[in-house]
């Protein structure tokens, strides 16, 4: 295991690292789909629907990192990908259902999501020895409404809406190190997508992974640490596991 005594702050991704979004979206959906009777088509279900709306973030983050035009402020994106899934014939019926009122607050269901098992005692017991702050793509509304909903006891709140792009954009990272009056050494960033770690590794971060179920990508192969010959500094099973490492 790679030494991380320097560390003084830990940086979290959110969406799939600390909460799960997927199931807790998926949730929403079912239980919307009950309320106006609407069945998803043969070849769709409402765990479909929740991965095409996260796949539009995903492309819509990514392709205005590297410089394309498109809204900083997640909450707009989310609608705006919301309201072109229920255009398409697949969910048209669910789309006819939902008046403004009830697609604004469909769209909040991102505020609404639910930690992982780990994370609400893990981040308590991370918080006695580090400074604990999100580093998300997600706006700083729905990171604090988030933290309250599901009892995430962050020390302050990072969203790359601060910082005029979306991760991975290496200004993203350093203007989350730079507010806290830290070298990028000092900071960790934890993770469970690669590519988060890859980026904040490049800026002279130290990386922390956490596999989490559903959230690598298919060819991402085993990620090691790099005590097993890997490119992390550090492979931890839970938050409380993290803890155990820090203490």
């Amino acid at each position: 295991m790679s030494d991380l005594t320097e560390v003084q702050a830990l940086l979290f991704d959110v969406f799939g690292t600390v909460v799960d979004w997927h199931g807790s979206v998926t949730r929403e959906l079912e239980a919307l789909g009950q309320k106006y009777e609407i069945v998803p088509l043969e070849d769709g279900n409402w765990s479909d629907f929740a991965k095409t709306w996260r796949r539009g973030y995903l492309e819509n983050t990514r392709r205005i990192a590297q410089g394309g035009a498109g809204t900083l402020n997640v909450d707009a994106m989310h609608r705006e990908i919301l309201e072109d899934i229920l255009r398409t014939p697949e969910w048209q019926a669910f789309g006819e259902a939902l008046d403004a009122t009830a697609r604004a607050d469909l769209n909040l269901a991102w505020h609404r999501l639910h930690g992982w098992p780990d994370s609400t005692p893990g981040l308590y017991a991370l918080k006695k020895a580090v400074i604990i702050a999100t580093l998300s793509n997600g706006n700083v509304r729905l990171l604090v409404d988030m933290a309250k909903h599901a009892d995430l006891p962050w020390d302050t709140v990072f969203s790359s809406e601060l910082f005029g792009s979306f991760k991975p954009d290496p200004k993203v990272y350093l203007g989350a190190v730079k507010h806290l009056s830290l070298e990028p050494k000092n900071c960790a960033m934890v993770a469970a997508h690669i590519y988060d770690l890859r980026a904040a590794a490049g800026v002279g971060m130290r990386t922390i992974y956490i596999p989490r179920a559903g959230e690598e990508i298919p060819d991402a192969g085993e990620i090691k640490s790099k005590a097993e010959g890997g490119e992390v500094d550090a492979v931890v099973g839970s938050f409380l596991d993290l803890a155990g490492l820090l203490s």
